[in-house]
């Protein structure tokens, strides 16, 4: 069985190929003069100096640097970013809570605005005030760090989770500001498990949860997202199955995690009407830079923050190895066992924390973590926020935990021996989804839907590719 689903490599394509050339446009005098411009507009200097800085998973990052100060702007990326209006709203809205409400170092948002407010015209942007170095590198955690230099990093890294544990909501989803001193949660809880699916899941985005939708309790929303991951597997077009078994193995398993979710067993449900924490899908060693003395000097890319259910907060974080369980070479079984490792340094080091501040002894954030690894609920949390890597968690970590032992010990059979738990229509409808994927396995066709920002520019690409095989005819005769 592979650690995860394949992306649909149809779309992948698709996406990369607008998102690259995009990117390419920077490189053009003619592009980056009106948006130093309009930079200087806003925020004048002496002799500035404008380049790119940071090419990121979702956005661009341009700097204006002066003799004693910088300014930078981000823009969503067409083909990366597929909600870019979304996504700049809820990022600049939490940002501007977290600066407000913590101390955790955020860059200070100076302004922001829509596609038809960017200098370019091309997508949504802020820009703010920058902070320490970028290192967008993807790597493991070095296995012969020392113990002291670990738990000063863990430390730090703890802090800031203690802290973003403390603001409590009344309902889940994303943040937007009222006025200058309140926020409320206004809109769907955004997440890049969602952006993924519609950009490489070619789910539907009339699939996800609508717009304004917020949810009051923590089993609607596991149950929405139990959902999605069902129609994941109907809707992505290409390489969502290896086989007939696959396909089989992968509808009982999402089938069997719904009806949990549904039936309210995957949590206790001590928080089941919140309060709800704020929680960031991409918070992780990436997206925290450093300065010279190795101490944290900002944190950044919070575009897929939102209120969540507890137990998210709850589970330790997978970011102490760097390497998410589904890509570690040696398995995940093996990923559990140097996470178990690490996870008592960073466990101490939080609890060191929470014995020095008074304001965090109140949950104990440390205990909540260990309980959540012992219990498995790490696991659970884990395959709702991380579709594509479903599989494999649900049938080597959650199946046996609410189903019980099977007679075989290959988790890629289990599936077979849970055929029982499914009733006669679920048998029906898994054997015309196997039909349906087989058949759909005989062309590879894009079955994508993306946003108009995305689709406008690829339009355009497509357009001026046209436009040179034309020429290249008209030159050739």
């Amino acid at each position: 069985m592979d650690p995860q689903m394949c992306y649909d490599d149809v779309a992948w394509e698709q996406s990369d190929d607008v998102s690259d050339n995009w990117l390419l446009q920077f490189l053009d005098i003619d592009v980056k003069r009106p948006i130093a411009k309009f930079i200087l507009k806003h925020d004048s200097g002496d002799d500035p100096e404008f380049t790119i800085l940071r090419k990121g998973s979702f956005n661009i990052t341009l700097q204006m640097k002066y003799t004693y100060s910088a300014t930078n702007i981000r823009f969503s990326q067409p083909g990366a970013i597929l909600f870019p209006e979304e996504k700049v709203q809820n990022e600049v809205a939490v940002m501007r809570y977290i600066s407000d409400q913590t101390s955790i170092p955020v860059p200070f948002v100076l302004h922001s605005g829509t596609r038809e407010e960017s200098p370019p015209q091309s997508e949504p942007f802020y820009y703010d005030e920058p902070y320490g170095t970028y290192n967008n590198h993807r790597g493991i955690l070095d296995p012969n760090i020392e113990e002291d230099q670990l738990e000063l990093l863990y430390t730090q890294l703890a802090k800031i989770l203690l802290q973003l544990a403390q603001p409590e909501f009344p309902k889940i989803g994303s943040l937007g500001q009222i006025d200058d001193f309140s926020w409320e949660v206004t809109r769907r809880p955004l997440s890049m498990n969602m952006n993924e699916l519609v950009r490489l899941g070619t789910l539907p985005r009339s699939k996800l949860p609508p717009l304004d939708a917020t949810f009051k309790t923590a089993s609607s929303y596991i149950e929405a997202l139990a959902q999605l991951n069902i129609q994941h597997l109907l809707h992505q077009r290409n390489d969502a199955v290896q086989s007939a078994d696959d396909c089989r193995r992968k509808f009982v398993a999402r089938q069997l995690f719904y009806t949990l979710a549904r039936d309210k067993k995957l949590f206790l449900p001590s928080f089941e009407n919140g309060p709800f924490k704020l929680w960031c899908d991409d918070f992780r060693p990436a997206n925290v830079l450093l300065n010279e003395d190795m101490h944290i000097a900002g944190v950044v890319d919070w575009e897929f923050t939102y209120a969540a259910p507890v137990e998210f907060s709850y589970a330790p974080p997978w970011w102490l190895l760097i390497e998410k369980p589904e890509y570690w070479s040696e398995g995940i079984e093996d990923w559990a066992r140097v996470f178990d490792r690490r996870l008592k340094t960073f466990l101490t080091a939080m609890r060191h924390c929470e014995d020095i501040g008074a304001q965090y002894s109140q949950y104990r954030l440390s205990d909540q973590m260990q309980r959540s690894w012992e219990s498995g609920d790490f696991w659970v949390v884990y395959a709702i926020l991380h579709s594509f890597a479903f599989d494999a968690i649900y049938w080597q970590k959650i199946d046996q935990r609410f189903f019980g032992p099977t007679e075989t010990d290959d988790p890629s059979e289990a599936w077979k021996e849970r055929l029982d738990l499914l009733d006669e229509n679920q048998k029906v409808e898994m054997e015309r989804l196997v039909t349906r994927k087989l058949k759909e396995m005989e062309d590879r066709v894009l079955a994508w839907d993306p946003d108009e920002y995305t689709e406008s520019f690829r339009q355009r690409l497509m357009r001026r590719r046209e436009e040179k095989v034309n020429e290249a005819k008209e030159s050739h005769h």
